[in-house]
């Protein structure tokens, strides 16, 4: 997903800069690596407190790969909301 998506999903009571400071903090279960800005970019990349290339690697971990600019394909990788099902070797999937 995109931080703008997850405002709109929050009725835009946070804006997109304010999701993804709240995701800076958030607690280590969250998937927070997951949310990238509106042009399928790691925004943690710009991060001094965040180690080089974290983000990318757990994304790699799944199955998600980025271009040589460092983003995803928002139109391959991006969430829309429908349910997902894990299939048997880790990776998600919306058809059974």
């Amino acid at each position: 997903m995109t931080y703008g998506q997850i405002a709109e999903r929050l009725g835009y009571l946070l804006s997109p800069a304010a999701v993804g400071w709240a995701l800076h903090v958030c607690p280590p279960d969250v998937p927070w690596h997951r949310v990238v800005n509106a042009q399928g970019g790691l925004s943690t990349e710009k991060l001094p407190d965040f180690p080089p290339y974290r983000q990318r690697q757990l994304l790699a971990e799944e199955g998600v790969v980025c271009d040589g600019q460092g983003r995803v394909d928002l139109d391959r990788y991006r969430w829309d909301g429908a349910p997902v099902l894990w299939v048997s070797d880790g990776r998600a999937s919306s058809e059974p």
